[in-house]
């Protein structure tokens, strides 16, 4: 039987070794000037694109890391109404999806005020608007409860062969808890933004409040702490994206300190570099979003058909597999003539071309 940090006495004084942490911590705030300051220099308009992409991920990528894969398009198309740009296509969202973008968009454009439990159960509310996890009917805009006889438990493996990762606080500390993060959260101090991103996520899933839920709602107040770090609800790099990346070694972080006493030094350490290499791939989003944009530019005289549009939106946002005309009349609805017309035309005008893939189908690329 193990002993978890929320059972032990000085719970929730947390401790680092600042001489680990604190040069960590430096770099990472230099590095995060560096890319705000590049995005500045963008512009609106690109600036706008990036966050659109940086958002989308960050809802995919948070979704899935819990075994959930939402509709790109849908998410996408979702985040770009409340953004308020009109992009192509505009694909009408699940309540599902609309859930999801509910929450994170909230999360980042309201970093400026005080987080409460009402905050809380709406976003849980818009994770679930069926009141069901898949097959199961959950508590919905509360915290847990009636726990005595089935605690709640994080386990892996098949049935009758679980192991048990985590236990979670019994449901009738939970309000206690709750009251307590979240003045904790709210209250200023001297520590750091991004520490406190940190100590949040770990804080509140360990209380783990939630029937289910609590994993992405969890990373929706580390990103909402980011922006504090960042001083904007505009965000240009994905925490999430990058702990999918790393989910085996984010599962063993959380455990460890779970289990381990208030001294978290390995988790904050694991979280900065973490965040280090989030922020280095925001290279991968600028360097897509300015490759689109000097597409459409180089390309803006040419007269293109809806469908033409859509797809090659598709392919410059990051299209999976190979192009043949039978995905490209899938995804329109249209015939395979129809398909081989459209993508014809845009080889006449150099903005398509055969790849060198071999096998039975032909298949197609944008010349970028």
């Amino acid at each position: 039987m193990f002993t978890y940090i929320y059972q032990l006495a000085a719970w929730p004084e947390f401790t680092w070794d600042e001489k680990v942490i604190t040069p960590l911590l430096i770099e990472i705030r230099f590095r995060q000037g560096k890319m705000l300051g590049r995005m500045e220099a963008l512009g609106i308009g690109l600036q706008t694109e990036a966050n659109l992409s940086t958002l989308s991920l960050e809802v995919i990528k948070s979704s899935e890391i819990e075994g959930e894969i939402l509709n790109a398009q849908e998410v996408r198309s979702s985040i770009a109404r409340r953004l308020g740009i009109d992009i192509q296509p505009n694909v009408v969202a699940s309540r599902d999806v609309e859930g999801v973008v509910e929450m994170v968009m909230d999360a980042v454009n309201s970093f400026r005020e005080p987080l409460t439990s009402e905050k809380l159960f709406d976003w849980h509310c818009a994770l679930f608007p069926t009141g069901r996890s898949g097959i199961y009917k959950i508590i919905v805009g509360k915290w847990r409860e009636n726990d005595s006889s089935h605690p709640m438990q994080v386990v892996s493996g098949p049935m009758g062969k679980e192991k048990i990762h985590f236990e979670a606080p019994a449901s009738n500390q939970i309000n206690e808890m709750m009251n307590q993060f979240l003045n904790w959260l709210n209250q200023p101090s001297s520590l750091d933004p991004v520490l406190k991103s940190a100590i949040a996520h770990l804080w509140f899933v360990t209380i783990h409040p939630f029937d289910d839920g609590n994993g992405r709602i969890g990373r929706a107040i580390m990103d909402r702490q980011l922006a504090v770090a960042d001083g904007n609800e505009k965000r240009f790099y994905s925490m999430s994206s990058q702990i999918l990346k790393e989910r085996k070694e984010y599962y063993l972080q959380l455990e460890a300190a779970q289990k381990g006493m208030l001294d978290i030094t390995a988790y904050l350490k694991w979280f900065l570099s973490c965040l280090d290499r989030a922020i280095l791939n925001t290279d991968n989003v600028l360097r897509n979003i300015l490759t689109k944009s000097h597409f459409w530019k180089q390309h803006a005289e040419v007269s293109l058909n809806a469908r033409q549009i859509k797809m090659i939106n598709q392919l410059l946002d990051g299209f999976e597999g190979n192009l043949t005309t039978k995905k490209w009349a899938k995804i329109c609805k249209c015939s395979d003539d129809t398909a081989l017309r459209d993508i014809t035309s845009l080889m006449e005008v150099d903005m398509m071309k055969k790849t060198n893939a071999g096998g039975r189908s032909t298949s197609y690329e944008l010349v970028v």
